[in-house]
Protein backbone atom coordinates (compact mmCIF):
# COMPACT_ATOMS: atom_id res chain seq x y z
CA UNK A 1 0.00 0.00 0.00
CA UNK A 2 1.31 3.18 -0.92
CA UNK A 3 2.24 5.80 2.15
CA UNK A 4 -0.06 8.87 2.19
CA UNK A 5 1.47 11.99 0.91
CA UNK A 6 1.54 14.12 4.22
CA UNK A 7 2.51 17.68 2.72
CA UNK A 8 1.37 19.48 -0.51
CA UNK A 9 4.44 21.60 -2.03
CA UNK A 10 2.88 24.06 -4.87
CA UNK A 11 6.46 25.16 -7.21
CA UNK A 12 6.34 26.06 -10.79
CA UNK A 13 10.15 24.66 -10.48
CA UNK A 14 9.24 21.11 -10.05
CA UNK A 15 13.03 20.67 -9.95
CA UNK A 16 14.16 23.05 -7.01
CA UNK A 17 12.04 21.56 -4.96
CA UNK A 18 12.26 17.78 -5.49
CA UNK A 19 15.54 17.60 -3.51
CA UNK A 20 13.38 19.21 -0.26
CA UNK A 21 10.33 16.52 -0.90
CA UNK A 22 12.68 13.53 -0.80
CA UNK A 23 14.17 14.89 2.07
CA UNK A 24 11.17 15.49 3.78
CA UNK A 25 9.91 11.65 2.56
CA UNK A 26 13.29 10.73 4.53
CA UNK A 27 12.20 12.49 7.75
CA UNK A 28 8.53 11.07 7.93
CA UNK A 29 7.13 13.82 5.74
CA UNK A 30 5.71 12.17 2.62
CA UNK A 31 5.15 15.02 -0.16
CA UNK A 32 3.18 15.50 -2.96
CA UNK A 33 4.24 18.10 -6.00
CA UNK A 34 1.80 19.83 -7.61
CA UNK A 35 2.29 22.89 -10.11
CA UNK A 36 -0.54 26.07 -9.69
CA UNK A 37 -3.04 26.91 -7.47
CA UNK A 38 -5.87 24.47 -9.37
CA UNK A 39 -3.74 21.45 -8.93
CA UNK A 40 -3.10 22.37 -5.61
CA UNK A 41 -7.01 22.74 -5.20
CA UNK A 42 -7.68 19.18 -6.35
CA UNK A 43 -5.03 17.66 -4.85
CA UNK A 44 -6.58 19.11 -1.81
CA UNK A 45 -9.91 17.39 -2.15
CA UNK A 46 -8.64 14.18 -2.92
CA UNK A 47 -6.11 13.32 0.08
CA UNK A 48 -5.98 15.17 3.78
CA UNK A 49 -2.66 16.96 3.70
CA UNK A 50 -1.32 18.11 6.90
CA UNK A 51 0.18 21.28 5.55
CA UNK A 52 1.40 22.83 2.41
CA UNK A 53 4.13 24.56 1.19
CA UNK A 54 4.47 27.17 -1.59
CA UNK A 55 7.93 28.22 -3.77
CA UNK A 56 7.27 32.02 -4.22
CA UNK A 57 9.79 31.68 -6.58
CA UNK A 58 10.76 34.98 -8.45
CA UNK A 59 6.97 36.44 -9.15
CA UNK A 60 6.01 36.02 -5.52
CA UNK A 61 2.89 38.54 -5.97
CA UNK A 62 1.25 35.77 -8.07
CA UNK A 63 1.26 33.39 -5.41
CA UNK A 64 -0.30 36.13 -2.53
CA UNK A 65 -3.51 34.40 -3.05
CA UNK A 66 -2.78 30.70 -2.66
CA UNK A 67 -2.51 31.03 1.10
CA UNK A 68 -5.76 31.75 2.06
CA UNK A 69 -7.53 29.42 -1.24
CA UNK A 70 -5.95 26.39 0.26
CA UNK A 71 -6.79 27.47 3.74
CA UNK A 72 -10.75 27.37 2.47
CA UNK A 73 -9.97 24.22 0.19
CA UNK A 74 -8.61 22.09 3.14
CA UNK A 75 -11.65 23.46 6.16
CA UNK A 76 -12.90 22.02 8.27
CA UNK A 77 -8.90 21.31 8.42
CA UNK A 78 -6.67 23.69 9.71
CA UNK A 79 -4.03 24.08 7.12
CA UNK A 80 -0.94 25.65 7.85
CA UNK A 81 1.28 27.28 5.27
CA UNK A 82 4.67 28.08 4.47
CA UNK A 83 6.60 30.26 2.05
CA UNK A 84 10.17 29.09 0.62
CA UNK A 85 11.56 31.89 -0.61
CA UNK A 86 13.17 35.42 0.60
CA UNK A 87 11.98 36.00 4.61
CA UNK A 88 9.54 38.89 4.83
CA UNK A 89 7.76 39.41 7.42
CA UNK A 90 4.92 41.35 5.32
CA UNK A 91 3.79 37.85 3.68
CA UNK A 92 2.22 37.07 6.78
CA UNK A 93 -0.80 39.45 6.31
CA UNK A 94 -1.35 37.26 3.41
CA UNK A 95 -1.87 34.15 5.22
CA UNK A 96 1.60 32.24 5.37
CA UNK A 97 1.97 30.70 8.73
CA UNK A 98 5.69 30.76 8.41
CA UNK A 99 8.53 31.95 5.38
CA UNK A 100 11.89 30.14 5.05
CA UNK A 101 14.81 30.85 2.69
CA UNK A 102 15.41 28.00 0.36
CA UNK A 103 16.80 25.44 2.72
CA UNK A 104 19.57 23.57 2.34
CA UNK A 105 18.93 21.24 4.88
CA UNK A 106 15.03 19.19 5.12
CA UNK A 107 15.73 18.63 9.29
CA UNK A 108 14.72 22.10 9.55
CA UNK A 109 11.73 22.38 7.79
CA UNK A 110 10.63 19.02 9.09
CA UNK A 111 10.78 20.51 12.53
CA UNK A 112 9.09 23.34 11.64
CA UNK A 113 6.35 21.56 10.14
CA UNK A 114 6.03 19.27 13.07
CA UNK A 115 5.46 22.56 15.17
CA UNK A 116 3.02 24.33 13.28
CA UNK A 117 0.87 20.95 12.64
CA UNK A 118 0.71 20.49 16.14
CA UNK A 119 -0.33 24.44 16.54
CA UNK A 120 -3.38 23.91 14.05
CA UNK A 121 -4.64 20.84 15.67
CA UNK A 122 -4.10 22.65 19.00
CA UNK A 123 -6.52 25.55 17.21
CA UNK A 124 -9.28 22.86 16.65
CA UNK A 125 -9.35 21.48 19.63
CA UNK A 126 -10.15 24.92 21.10
CA UNK A 127 -12.80 25.56 18.91
CA UNK A 128 -14.37 21.64 19.66
CA UNK A 129 -13.38 22.58 23.40
CA UNK A 130 -15.67 25.45 23.23
CA UNK A 131 -18.69 23.92 21.69
CA UNK A 132 -18.43 21.21 24.27
CA UNK A 133 -18.59 23.58 27.19
CA UNK A 134 -21.07 25.84 25.39
CA UNK A 135 -23.62 22.58 25.96
CA UNK A 136 -22.83 23.22 29.25
CA UNK A 137 -23.61 26.61 29.52
CA UNK A 138 -19.75 27.87 29.72
CA UNK A 139 -17.77 30.02 27.78
CA UNK A 140 -14.32 29.43 27.15
CA UNK A 141 -12.12 33.04 25.84
CA UNK A 142 -9.25 32.83 23.45
CA UNK A 143 -5.88 33.39 25.47
CA UNK A 144 -4.28 36.31 24.75
CA UNK A 145 -0.57 35.94 23.44
CA UNK A 146 1.95 37.82 25.17
CA UNK A 147 3.41 40.84 23.29
CA UNK A 148 6.63 41.46 25.36
CA UNK A 149 9.86 40.45 24.35
CA UNK A 150 11.00 37.11 24.06
CA UNK A 151 12.71 36.11 26.66
CA UNK A 152 15.15 33.51 26.11
CA UNK A 153 17.90 31.70 28.48
CA UNK A 154 21.52 30.95 26.60
CA UNK A 155 23.38 27.73 28.64
CA UNK A 156 27.03 27.52 27.99
CA UNK A 157 30.42 28.68 27.77
CA UNK A 158 30.82 32.00 26.32
CA UNK A 159 32.50 31.07 23.32
CA UNK A 160 32.70 33.89 20.19
CA UNK A 161 29.93 32.08 18.12
CA UNK A 162 28.02 31.49 20.96
CA UNK A 163 28.14 35.06 22.49
CA UNK A 164 27.56 36.33 18.51
CA UNK A 165 24.06 34.32 18.64
CA UNK A 166 22.87 36.27 21.75
CA UNK A 167 24.07 39.19 20.32
CA UNK A 168 21.80 38.52 16.66
CA UNK A 169 18.95 37.71 19.37
CA UNK A 170 19.46 40.96 21.39
CA UNK A 171 19.55 42.87 18.15
CA UNK A 172 15.92 41.20 17.39
CA UNK A 173 14.48 42.75 20.33
CA UNK A 174 15.08 39.89 22.77
CA UNK A 175 15.90 39.61 26.65
CA UNK A 176 18.66 37.25 26.72
CA UNK A 177 19.78 35.74 29.97
CA UNK A 178 23.42 33.93 30.30
CA UNK A 179 24.07 30.57 32.68
CA UNK A 180 27.34 29.44 32.19
CA UNK A 181 26.55 26.79 34.49
CA UNK A 182 23.74 24.19 34.41
CA UNK A 183 22.88 25.20 38.38
CA UNK A 184 22.58 28.85 37.74
CA UNK A 185 20.64 27.90 34.80
CA UNK A 186 17.75 25.68 36.30
CA UNK A 187 17.77 28.66 38.79
CA UNK A 188 17.18 31.32 36.55
CA UNK A 189 14.20 28.84 35.23
CA UNK A 190 12.49 28.12 38.39
CA UNK A 191 13.00 32.03 38.80
CA UNK A 192 11.44 33.64 35.84
CA UNK A 193 9.46 32.32 32.93
CA UNK A 194 12.03 32.17 29.47
CA UNK A 195 9.71 31.27 26.31
CA UNK A 196 12.91 29.02 25.00
CA UNK A 197 16.18 28.11 26.17
CA UNK A 198 19.41 27.77 23.46
CA UNK A 199 22.18 25.33 24.78
CA UNK A 200 25.91 26.07 23.73
CA UNK A 201 27.22 22.21 22.85
CA UNK A 202 30.97 23.39 23.20
CA UNK A 203 33.36 20.67 23.24
CA UNK A 204 30.71 18.61 25.92
CA UNK A 205 28.19 18.17 23.65
CA UNK A 206 26.65 15.74 26.41
CA UNK A 207 25.81 17.99 29.17
CA UNK A 208 23.98 20.58 27.09
CA UNK A 209 21.89 17.26 26.42
CA UNK A 210 21.99 16.26 30.03
CA UNK A 211 20.63 19.57 30.85
CA UNK A 212 17.93 19.22 28.09
CA UNK A 213 16.84 15.69 29.36
CA UNK A 214 16.75 17.34 32.99
CA UNK A 215 14.18 20.26 31.19
CA UNK A 216 11.86 17.22 30.15
CA UNK A 217 11.65 15.43 33.33
CA UNK A 218 10.02 18.52 35.34
CA UNK A 219 6.47 19.31 34.45
CA UNK A 220 6.56 23.08 34.43
CA UNK A 221 9.48 23.38 31.88
CA UNK A 222 8.20 20.34 29.96
CA UNK A 223 7.20 21.86 26.98
CA UNK A 224 9.44 24.81 26.62
CA UNK A 225 11.96 24.59 23.34
CA UNK A 226 15.03 23.89 23.83
CA UNK A 227 18.03 24.62 21.05
CA UNK A 228 20.95 22.74 20.80
CA UNK A 229 24.04 24.96 19.15
CA UNK A 230 26.71 23.30 17.86
CA UNK A 231 30.36 24.24 17.99
CA UNK A 232 31.37 22.24 15.25
CA UNK A 233 29.96 19.24 13.03
CA UNK A 234 30.09 15.34 14.43
CA UNK A 235 28.54 16.44 17.54
CA UNK A 236 26.11 14.11 18.71
CA UNK A 237 23.98 12.24 16.37
CA UNK A 238 20.46 14.22 15.78
CA UNK A 239 18.23 11.18 16.28
CA UNK A 240 20.27 11.14 20.01
CA UNK A 241 19.59 15.09 20.33
CA UNK A 242 15.89 14.33 19.67
CA UNK A 243 15.32 11.65 21.68
CA UNK A 244 17.14 14.01 24.82
CA UNK A 245 13.91 16.31 24.18
CA UNK A 246 15.67 18.78 21.39
CA UNK A 247 13.70 20.91 19.53
CA UNK A 248 15.97 21.82 17.09
CA UNK A 249 19.92 21.52 16.64
CA UNK A 250 21.68 24.40 15.04
CA UNK A 251 24.52 23.32 13.31
CA UNK A 252 28.18 24.84 12.55
CA UNK A 253 26.96 25.98 8.89
CA UNK A 254 24.00 27.84 10.01
CA UNK A 255 24.42 31.34 10.67
CA UNK A 256 24.13 33.27 13.82
CA UNK A 257 21.71 35.56 12.20
CA UNK A 258 19.68 32.54 10.37
CA UNK A 259 20.11 30.46 14.22
CA UNK A 260 18.48 33.55 15.76
CA UNK A 261 15.20 33.50 13.49
CA UNK A 262 14.96 29.86 14.62
CA UNK A 263 14.82 30.54 17.94
CA UNK A 264 13.06 33.59 18.08
CA UNK A 265 10.13 31.11 16.26
CA UNK A 266 10.07 28.42 18.30
CA UNK A 267 9.44 30.95 21.29
CA UNK A 268 6.73 32.69 19.63
CA UNK A 269 5.36 29.27 18.27
CA UNK A 270 5.55 28.73 22.29
CA UNK A 271 3.83 31.86 23.79
CA UNK A 272 0.50 30.63 21.40
CA UNK A 273 0.72 27.27 22.95
CA UNK A 274 1.00 28.91 25.79
CA UNK A 275 -1.69 31.04 25.17
CA UNK A 276 -3.88 28.26 23.55
CA UNK A 277 -3.11 26.38 26.86
CA UNK A 278 -3.88 29.10 29.14
CA UNK A 279 -7.35 29.29 27.53
CA UNK A 280 -7.91 25.81 27.85
CA UNK A 281 -6.83 25.81 31.54
CA UNK A 282 -9.54 28.30 32.34
CA UNK A 283 -12.12 25.31 32.29
CA UNK A 284 -10.95 24.12 35.55
CA UNK A 285 -12.86 27.14 37.05
CA UNK A 286 -15.62 26.57 35.02
CA UNK A 287 -17.41 24.25 37.79
CA UNK A 288 -17.66 21.52 35.33
CA UNK A 289 -14.02 20.13 36.23
CA UNK A 290 -13.50 17.29 38.38
CA UNK A 291 -12.64 19.30 41.68
CA UNK A 292 -9.36 17.34 43.39
CA UNK A 293 -7.50 16.89 39.61
CA UNK A 294 -9.39 19.87 37.64
CA UNK A 295 -9.28 17.02 34.46
CA UNK A 296 -12.37 16.17 32.83
CA UNK A 297 -14.92 14.24 34.62
CA UNK A 298 -16.44 11.41 33.23
CA UNK A 299 -19.61 12.73 31.94
CA UNK A 300 -17.82 15.85 30.49
CA UNK A 301 -15.16 13.81 28.97
CA UNK A 302 -17.78 11.13 26.76
CA UNK A 303 -19.81 14.29 25.37
CA UNK A 304 -16.06 16.02 24.76
CA UNK A 305 -15.03 12.30 23.19
CA UNK A 306 -18.20 12.03 20.94
CA UNK A 307 -17.79 15.52 19.04
CA UNK A 308 -13.57 14.95 18.71
CA UNK A 309 -14.35 11.14 16.75
CA UNK A 310 -17.12 13.23 14.41
CA UNK A 311 -14.46 15.88 13.98
CA UNK A 312 -11.32 13.57 13.42
CA UNK A 313 -13.72 11.83 10.80
CA UNK A 314 -13.91 15.24 9.29
CA UNK A 315 -10.73 16.26 8.53
CA UNK A 316 -9.37 12.82 8.11
CA UNK A 317 -7.06 12.89 11.08
CA UNK A 318 -6.48 10.18 13.08
CA UNK A 319 -7.74 9.88 17.40
CA UNK A 320 -6.30 7.36 19.86
CA UNK A 321 -7.54 7.21 23.41
CA UNK A 322 -5.21 6.16 26.62
CA UNK A 323 -6.18 4.20 29.64
CA UNK A 324 -3.58 4.42 32.52
CA UNK A 325 -5.24 3.00 36.27
CA UNK A 326 -2.91 3.14 38.99
CA UNK A 327 -1.01 -0.12 39.23
CA UNK A 328 -0.52 -2.48 42.13
CA UNK A 329 2.94 -2.65 42.99
CA UNK A 330 4.00 -3.44 46.49
CA UNK A 331 4.92 0.69 46.91
CA UNK A 332 1.70 1.45 45.91
CA UNK A 333 -0.72 -1.51 47.74
CA UNK A 334 1.05 -0.01 50.89
CA UNK A 335 0.14 3.46 50.65
CA UNK A 336 -2.94 2.27 49.28
CA UNK A 337 -3.66 0.73 52.44
CA UNK A 338 -2.79 3.66 54.74
CA UNK A 339 -5.17 6.44 52.84
CA UNK A 340 -1.82 7.89 51.07
CA UNK A 341 -2.29 7.10 47.68
CA UNK A 342 -5.73 9.01 48.28
CA UNK A 343 -3.64 11.62 49.37
CA UNK A 344 -1.52 11.51 46.27
CA UNK A 345 -3.78 11.25 43.14
CA UNK A 346 -4.73 15.42 42.76
CA UNK A 347 -1.33 15.56 42.63
CA UNK A 348 -0.86 12.74 40.40
CA UNK A 349 -4.00 14.13 38.14
CA UNK A 350 -2.50 17.79 37.95
CA UNK A 351 0.78 16.30 36.79
CA UNK A 352 -1.26 14.38 33.80
CA UNK A 353 -3.21 17.64 32.91
CA UNK A 354 0.49 19.47 32.89
CA UNK A 355 2.27 16.88 30.63
CA UNK A 356 -0.22 16.37 27.77
CA UNK A 357 -0.10 18.59 24.77
CA UNK A 358 -2.20 21.77 24.60
CA UNK A 359 -4.26 19.97 22.10
CA UNK A 360 -4.68 16.70 24.78
CA UNK A 361 -7.99 15.96 26.88
CA UNK A 362 -7.16 14.35 30.15
CA UNK A 363 -9.78 12.84 32.36
CA UNK A 364 -10.77 11.01 35.44
CA UNK A 365 -12.55 8.57 34.82
CA UNK A 366 -12.81 6.72 38.37
CA UNK A 367 -10.82 7.30 41.92
CA UNK A 368 -7.84 5.50 40.08
CA UNK A 369 -8.32 5.44 36.40
CA UNK A 370 -7.39 8.65 34.07
CA UNK A 371 -7.99 8.38 30.46
CA UNK A 372 -6.74 10.79 27.50
CA UNK A 373 -7.98 11.36 24.48
CA UNK A 374 -5.04 12.50 21.94
CA UNK A 375 -6.51 13.96 18.26
CA UNK A 376 -4.41 14.00 15.18
CA UNK A 377 -2.10 11.25 16.98
CA UNK A 378 -2.06 7.60 15.77
CA UNK A 379 -1.55 4.09 17.46
CA UNK A 380 2.18 3.52 17.82
CA UNK A 381 2.97 7.69 18.60
CA UNK A 382 -0.07 7.12 21.75
CA UNK A 383 1.47 4.66 23.34
CA UNK A 384 4.41 6.03 23.51
CA UNK A 385 2.54 9.46 24.73
CA UNK A 386 1.38 7.37 27.64
CA UNK A 387 4.20 6.11 28.66
CA UNK A 388 6.63 8.77 28.41
CA UNK A 389 3.58 10.28 30.71
CA UNK A 390 3.82 7.48 33.09
CA UNK A 391 7.48 7.85 33.19
CA UNK A 392 7.54 11.45 34.50
CA UNK A 393 5.25 10.72 36.92
CA UNK A 394 7.20 7.72 37.88
CA UNK A 395 10.20 10.12 38.84
CA UNK A 396 8.42 11.55 41.38
CA UNK A 397 7.97 10.49 45.41
CA UNK A 398 4.90 10.72 47.04
CA UNK A 399 4.71 11.15 50.83
CA UNK A 400 3.03 7.47 52.70
CA UNK A 401 3.58 8.55 55.88
CA UNK A 402 5.97 9.20 58.92
CA UNK A 403 8.37 6.77 59.33
CA UNK A 404 7.68 5.08 56.07
CA UNK A 405 9.85 5.73 52.74
CA UNK A 406 8.07 7.51 50.23
CA UNK A 407 6.17 5.90 47.11
CA UNK A 408 6.23 5.75 43.48
CA UNK A 409 3.04 5.09 41.28
CA UNK A 410 3.18 3.33 39.04
CA UNK A 411 0.28 2.17 35.91
CA UNK A 412 -1.18 -0.13 33.96
CA UNK A 413 -1.62 1.66 30.35
CA UNK A 414 -3.75 0.53 27.42
CA UNK A 415 -4.31 2.28 24.01
CA UNK A 416 -6.66 2.18 21.18
CA UNK A 417 -7.18 3.97 17.88
CA UNK A 418 -10.43 5.08 17.18
CA UNK A 419 -10.58 3.60 13.47
CA UNK A 420 -12.35 1.27 10.86
CA UNK A 421 -15.47 2.47 12.26
CA UNK A 422 -14.85 1.88 16.06
CA UNK A 423 -16.43 4.31 17.76
CA UNK A 424 -14.54 5.89 20.56
CA UNK A 425 -16.83 3.78 23.38
CA UNK A 426 -15.24 0.39 21.87
CA UNK A 427 -12.26 2.15 21.32
CA UNK A 428 -11.90 3.19 25.08
CA UNK A 429 -13.43 -0.45 26.53
CA UNK A 430 -10.46 -1.90 24.01
CA UNK A 431 -7.61 0.60 26.21
CA UNK A 432 -9.03 -0.50 29.15
CA UNK A 433 -9.33 -4.17 28.49
CA UNK A 434 -5.17 -3.46 27.50
CA UNK A 435 -4.45 -2.11 30.86
CA UNK A 436 -5.83 -5.02 32.68
CA UNK A 437 -3.90 -7.36 31.01
CA UNK A 438 -0.96 -5.48 32.04
CA UNK A 439 -1.95 -5.43 35.55
CA UNK A 440 -2.85 -9.21 35.25
CA UNK A 441 0.94 -9.70 33.86
CA UNK A 442 2.37 -7.65 36.76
Amino acid sequence: MPTRSRILILTRDEPRLQPLADGLARLGWPAAIERGLFAGVAALGDEPFEAAIIDLGESASDTFAWPRRLKSAAAPRRLPVIAIGHPDAGLAAHGFDLVLAPPKDPTPVALRLESLVRMAVAEEEFDLRSETFAEYGRTLEPGEVDRTPLRVLCIGEPAPKFLALSNALSAMDAQVVGAFTSFTAFDYLHERPFDAVVLWAGDHPNEALSIIAGLRRNTRLFHIPAILYEKAAGGPAASEAFRKGVTDVASPEVSEAEAARRVAELARSYRRQAALRRALEKARTSGLMDVSTGLFTPQLFAAHLTRLTAAAQARGRPLSVCMLRVGDGPQTAMARAGGWLDRAIPQIGGMIGRLVRTEDTAARLSPEVFALALPATGLADAQLAAERIAAVIGCTAFECGPDRPPFVAEFDIGVAEVTGGRTAAQALEIAATEAGRRKAAS
